[in-house]
């Protein structure tokens, strides 16, 4: 499957069945990875890199960059696009904790589109293209850990860029950030309609107070955090 959902210079994105399409929240953290810059030789670390668009753009942008996932469609996705787009890029298959802990105080940047979708299912998915979004009944099962994780990946000075969810309390993001050291704000916001998941789960949302009146809308937001 070949898309052009995203303005990389270079081929069509390619893209696997089941594997997370490029859209709202990768457009507005590649907005943010182009705002914060890559300086040449920069090392940056993709987690959940999916298509592996956000590590293609950031190698254009003069980074070393890694990126991992623990989807193999995904891994196989990112490398075929990073060969397409000319790129050496290091595509691993590896979780979210055995990430951050294999390559400790490495990382110039951190790049994270994670799952932060609120589900009924208590626990994140094991397989599917539900894994990709479904993240526990408040949506930060994998956030959390993202936040927990961060100071461990980057040099002093280093950048975390994530995005997620208005529903999923980005005030609780910053008060983690803030709680491991990191100076974190949000550096971008963008409101947009729900798409099919969120749509399909109107009235669970509302039942658990996360959804209020009858709106159909959420807010992204772009979280950076910096280590001193």
């Amino acid at each position: 499957m070949a898309e052009t959902l995203l303005d990389l210079p270079g081929p069509f994105l390619v893209r696997l069945p089941g594997v997370y399409a490029p859209q709202h929240d990768t457009r507005l953290l590649m907005g943010a990875l182009d705002r914060e810059g890559v300086r040449p030789g920069a090392t940056v670390l993709d987690i959940g890199t999916g298509s592996g668009v956000l590590a293609v753009r950031a190698a254009q942008l003069g980074g070393r960059v890694t990126a991992v996932d623990i989807s193999r469609r995904a891994v196989v996705t990112a490398r075929l696009n990073a060969m397409l787009h000319r790129r050496r890029i290091t595509v691993r298959r590896d979780d979210l904790t055995s990430a951050v802990r294999a390559y400790a105080y490495a990382y110039d940047l951190v790049l994270c589109n994670p799952p932060y979708v609120p589900a009924p299912a208590p626990d994140t998915p094991r397989h599917g293209a539900a894994r990709a979004w479904d993240a526990g009944t408040d949506g930060r099962a994998v956030v959390d850990r993202v936040c927990a994780g961060a100071p461990t990946a980057l040099r002093r000075g280093g950048v975390l860029l994530m995005v997620h969810s208005g529903l999923c309390d980005p005030d609780a993001s910053l008060r983690l950030l803030g709680h491991v050291g990191l100076n974190a704000v949000v550096s971008n916001r963008v409101r947009i309609p729900f798409g099919p998941v969120l749509l399909s789960r109107l009235n669970w949302l509302r039942e658990q107070r996360l959804l209020d009146g009858e709106g159909t809308t959420e807010e992204l937001v772009v979280i950076r955090a910096e280590r001193d």
